[in-house]
């Protein structure tokens, strides 16, 4: 009975401890995720943000919309990938705001945003199957992350540009509808 009694208090003992430890990485961890995510915020830098954009110039002003914003995992859809455009994303300088990936890894990740953006604009193919008016037009998508300027936030970029605008920039540069977005 004693040998019983014994065998129970040593895993009622390994339980417990197993269970303090659990318990204090959980605080840890939970510790470290609010702490990192303050650096974030004072930093102002979210690199586990991809916000894609449309660039117009319409009446020799510079526009800037948000077509969509979603966090990396959710359109890379991969790990690797995700922590690999993170870190080259970190890479970038003030003379050099395009993402540096290895050429043949280039498409994957342009085409994970490609498929975001065409979500929003499914309806369109769905007018065009039913034969009912469409416009098209094609666009070129680059991957950046400025740090420069007076960028309000930094975070990774898809900027989305109509190729024929970007192949016939006007000689002059344009006004800027708002003066940090002199580093796009």
């Amino acid at each position: 009975m004693q040998e019983l009694i014994e065998t129970i208090q040593k895993h009622l003992q390994d339980k417990i401890v197993g269970i303090g430890i659990a318990a204090v990485f959980t605080v840890l961890g939970v510790w470290y995720g609010r702490w990192r995510a303050r650096a974030e915020w004072r930093r102002r830098e979210f690199f586990d943000r991809l916000n894609v954009s449309l660039n117009i110039i319409r009446d020799g002003k510079l526009q800037i919309r948000t077509i969509l914003e979603k966090s990396c995992q959710e359109v890379f859809l991969n790990r690797v990938a995700t922590e690999t455009i993170l870190a080259q994303s970190r890479k970038t300088t003030e003379h050099d705001s395009i993402i540096p990936l290895p050429k043949d890894d280039y498409w994957y990740y342009l085409n994970a945003v490609l498929n975001e953006i065409a979500e929003k604009f499914s309806v369109g193919q769905i007018r065009r199957d039913l034969g009912q008016p469409t416009v098209g037009e094609r666009y070129l998508i680059c991957l950046t992350n400025e740090c420069s300027g007076e960028m309000k936030t930094r975070k990774l970029r898809a900027m989305l540009i109509q190729k024929k605008l970007l192949l016939n920039l006007p000689a002059e540069q344009p006004a800027f509808e708002n003066p940090h977005h002199i580093t796009r």
